[in-house]
């Protein structure tokens, strides 16, 4: 198994309903380690490129605005196959379909409020990443 580290946005439902020590603390049960974390406003620039895949569809400006309502919390999160082992214990990103015991499952409400985006792939986490942290805000122990 592949040493990785992944990118995780604890979303504004998940700061506003105090989730964040809940959340990590069931990624660090797991045996995850946090080597980078801060709490951060989005801006529509930074959106836009986070969203680029989306960013021309109707209901882009929506979740622009979900995104930017509260300050989110960035998350460098490192462990062994952390990408795929993540998206498992956060459930499909439809929190109605998440089974209970995932996080989305226990905490989300929908597709949109579903408490954490996390990286789908090593090539996304490399940029997303770079997009949240600069050079020296992720470390290694």
């Amino acid at each position: 198994m592949a040493q990785e580290t992944s990118l995780l946005l604890l979303k504004p439902d998940c700061v506003e309903k105090g989730l964040n020590g809940e959340v990590l603390r069931r990624l660090e049960a797991e045996g995850f380690r946090v080597r980078g974390i801060k709490m951060i406003q989005l801006t529509d620039e930074v959106l836009k490129d986070h969203y680029a895949h989306i960013a021309d569809k109707p209901f882009f400006p929506t979740v622009a605005d979900f995104m930017k309502s509260k300050p989110v919390i960035a998350v460098a999160l490192g462990g062994e196959n952390v990408i795929a082992h993540v998206r498992d214990l956060l459930g499909p990103t439809d929190s109605k379909a998440a089974p209970k015991g995932t996080i989305r499952g226990d905490f989300g409400d929908d597709k949109m409020t579903n408490v954490v985006h996390a990286s789908d792939s090593p090539e996304a986490a490399a940029i997303e990443l770079k997009r949240f942290f600069k050079d020296g805000e992720i470390f290694s122990y």
